[in-house]
Formats: structure tokens, sequence, C-alpha cells
């Protein structure tokens, strides 16, 4: 992403807890600048992405790289978060008179790496407006989507990985079941692939799964963490939610079997675990 901002003719100053990572910034034609509130105080636009919602709080308030970034600023954050663990960030944000979007992304490190993101766009369209162009160096300028005020680009997000979450565990079931009555997976993944039952989860990622790839670029513990703040959410707005509830425990048992790894279908690696079978090409 620094790289492609780069490309695109932006002056960046760049920072990282990892310090190992000065030499490939710097090698893409970035600034670097060993404190966050450095960057902050000469920040445009300030773009943060990080782990998850406690790293934000951490970086914005306990780095004091808030109180460093000018009244003219905007802040951008592009984190998968919780709408709530950021909200009082964001207010003191905009009371100070910074501009604040929450843009988390979709499309994982090859779409990060070729510039074409899907941005959900949380906030005031103007600010939008503002930063459009940047934005379109990360993203496909088609898919970045404004979806209503602060925190809607959060909650989106959410939601698309809470539903991208629930397809993992309803297919690995149901594949389960399949290869139990001896059909060939192969021969169901196509038939799924061209029925009403078909989601982009079936069409671009069952074929990692029965190739024994548990997509190892993300941590369960993260993904527990996002699911754990949309099934907060539908508490909170009073919604029934217990198809959320049973995606939210299946991923908490499976962290608790596995651990804080890297893996997002690690939870079907537990169903395969609990039903004594496993879920790969060709017939049982």
């Amino acid at each position: 992403m620094c790289a492609n901002l780069v490309a695109a003719g932006y002056s960046v100053t760049a920072g990282d807890a990892c310090a190992e990572l000065e030499r490939a910034v710097r090698q893409c034609g970035a600034r670097w600048r060993a404190t966050l509130a450095e960057i902050a105080a000469d920040a445009d636009i300030l773009i943060t992405m990080l782990p998850g919602s406690r790293e934000v709080r951490e970086v914005m308030a306990g780095s004091s790289v808030l109180a460093a970034m000018p009244s003219t600023a905007v802040w951008v954050d592009m984190t998968s978060s919780s709408p709530a663990a950021v909200r009082e960030l964001a207010a003191a944000a905009r009371a100070r008179g910074v501009g604040v979007l929450d843009a988390p992304v979709g499309g994982g490190v090859p779409a990060a790496r070729a510039g074409t993101l899907q941005v959900f766009v949380g906030g005031d369209a103007a600010v939008l407006d503002r930063c459009r162009l940047v934005l379109e160096a990360l993203a496909d300028p088609q898919r970045i989507i404004h979806v209503g005020g602060n925190g809607a680009g959060y909650t989106a997000k959410l939601l698309v990985n809470l539903l991208w979450f629930g397809q993992a565990v309803a297919t690995g079931e149901a594949l389960l079941l399949a290869r139990r009555a001896g059909i060939d997976l192969d021969v169901l993944r196509q038939t799924l692939a061209t029925s009403a039952a078909s989601t982009a989860f079936v069409r671009d990622d069952l074929g990692a799964l029965l190739d024994g790839d548990y997509l190892m670029s993300f941590g369960l513990d993260r993904c527990c963490e996002e699911l754990t703040a949309i099934a907060d959410l539908a508490r909170e707005l009073r919604v029934p939610s217990q198809l959320t509830q049973v995606v939210e425990q299946t991923y908490q048992r499976a962290l608790r079997r596995f651990g804080p790894v890297d893996g997002e279908l690690l939870a079907v690696a537990l169903l395969e675990e609990e039903a004594g079978l496993r879920l790969r090409h060709g017939p049982a």
C-alpha cells in the first residue's frame, strides 16, 4: 500500500512497530520516521492500518498520535475494527477539527499489492471527496463504497466478514456430510458453484480448503475478535442473532483448540477433526 501511494505520486512518510520494515519503506521511495507522533505532525492525510481495535486505541491515544495531528488533517483508519471501540477516538478527533473516515478494506494481501482493494467508507461525504484520489491509489475506484456516517464502514466490513465466516462454517458442515455420504467433493463443488447455493466462498475459496490450505494470512484470534464485535453490536441493537452466535462460538472453540495462530478456516479444521474426516479433492 505504501509503494502504491508513492507510485501514484504522493509524498509518503511511514512508520511501524516493526523497525525492520524501514528498509522496504525506503526502497519503495517513502520516508521513514521512528515515532508515530512525528509522522502525524506533518500529515495532511494520516492512514492507519493496524491489526485490530486495541492497537488503534494504543496508537491514536496512547502514542499521542491524535494530539500531534494538525487540525486541518484527515485521519483515515483502514483497520477492521469495532465501531464501539473507536467511537470516542473519532469523536475526539472531530472535536479538534480533524476529519475522520473509517475505511476498512477487503481483498487481502494480493489486492493490497495490486492496488485493487475494496474499501467500506464511513464518514462525511465531503471528507471522502477530499481523500478519494488517495484511496484510488490503493483500491478499485468502483469498489470505494460510501456506506454511511462514521462507524458505518467498520460495521459493513464486520458484516462482510460475518457472512464469509458463516459461509465457511456452513459449507464445511455440508461438505463433511457429503463426504460421509460418499459424494465426490470436486463434483459437489462444481455443482454448488452453479447452483442457487453458490457463494463467493464456494467459488473463490473452497478450492484452497480442498487443497488443505486453511488460509494462513490472518490470525484466528483476530477472526474471533471481529465476530465478537459484530455479535456484541447485534445484542446492543436488539436484533435476532442466533446464527451469528453459532458462528462466533464455532470460531471460539477453534481458538481454544488451536490457539492464536494464523488460519481463517481453522474453524472448518475443527469440524473436520470432530467428524474424523478431511475435506480434500475427489471421492472419499
